[in-house]
């Protein structure tokens, strides 16, 4: 450390009995110093896999039903994918930005833009994917084909807020309907197994297979919606991973029973059909204020290379 504070020629940190605190100079080269320990780590990951001899496509996600045909698919056209999760939409795509990653497949509610970093190219593989719920398969409102928002006042909700934008979207979902349920804060693995015992009920993604003791239904008026993106710095590995990845969505759509009804009903006149032709572009985010919840958060901006 002193070496190198005497090439920079000043103390990047301030050395006291009850520690260390970056200076000014020391917080200046923090940040610049942050994305090139990333590069040289992606260097290194590259390094390795092309002395092994297998080309590697670092995929993020959050969680999807098509995520493993989507890897399996991308094995079988030779790129060994390896895979990295999480909650948050916002840090995969950061992580993309900061080359830890080369792909990501991520979902935006609707009403909540995500934070992309201007250098992402992205692919919309669904413009609008209607949220359904998941609901105990003894409830009364299985009887069903579509379910009220207010049919499940008197339930508790269990929602993920640790999901961007999760949170917000249902709250905004609750307030048109007029009501105000108990919510419960966890995580979906958890929210699942409670719904499974009649303690709560929970939006899910339309590609969620009923069980035995859990039934999913779709939300009368289709109140809550998200985007699916695909994101990559590079427009190789952004068309290279796309087909598979719309493959694999498709199959998760035909494969549970009341998403392929809807697409089979609604599906083919609005909106939410998955995208076969979208160009390859980056997207600029536009923050409108009081967006209804039926409008799409983003506009698509063509672009040569970045955001415009």
């Amino acid at each position: 450390m002193r070496r190198i504070e005497q090439e920079l020629g000043g103390a990047l940190f301030l050395r006291t009995r009850t520690g260390c605190r970056p200076t000014p100079l020391g917080r200046l080269v923090l940040s610049r110093a942050r994305p090139l320990v990333a590069e040289m780590r992606s260097l290194v990951t590259e390094a390795r896999s092309a002395a092994t001899g297998g080309p590697r496509l670092r995929v993020g996600s959050t969680a999807s039903r098509a995520l493993a045909g989507w890897l399996r698919r991308l094995r079988g056209d030779g790129r060994e994918p390896t895979l990295r999760m999480d909650v948050s939409a916002n840090t995969l795509l950061r992580m993309v930005a900061d080359g830890q990653l080369d792909v990501a497949f991520v979902h935006e509610v609707e009403g909540t833009p995500l934070h992309i970093p201007g250098e992402l190219r992205l692919r919309v593989l669904m413009e609008r994917e209607p949220q359904f719920v998941s609901l105990p398969a003894d409830h009364p409102a299985t009887a069903k084909t579509e379910v009220e928002v207010y049919d499940l006042a008197g339930d508790r909700w269990m929602i993920d807020p640790s999901v961007d934008g999760e949170w917000d979207g249902v709250r905004r979902m609750f307030r048109d309907a007029g009501v105000a349920p108990d919510v419960l804060h966890g995580d979906y693995h958890t929210a699942a197994a409670l719904v499974a015992i009649g303690e709560a009920v929970t939006v899910c993604q339309p590609t969620a297979l009923p069980r035995p003791d859990m039934a999913v239904r779709r939300l009368r008026g289709d109140p809550l919606g998200v985007r699916l993106l695909l994101a990559a710095r590079a427009d190789a590995d952004l068309n290279g991973a796309f087909p598979a990845l719309e493959e694999a969505y498709r199959e998760a759509a035909r494969n549970a029973p009341e998403y392929r009804k809807w697409l089979e009903r609604d599906g083919a006149g609005g909106p939410p059909v998955p995208a076969t032709a979208q160009p390859t572009a980056a997207v600029e985010p536009v923050v409108e204020t009081q967006t209804p919840m039926s409008q799409p958060s983003l506009r698509h901006t063509a672009t040569t290379a970045g955001r415009t």
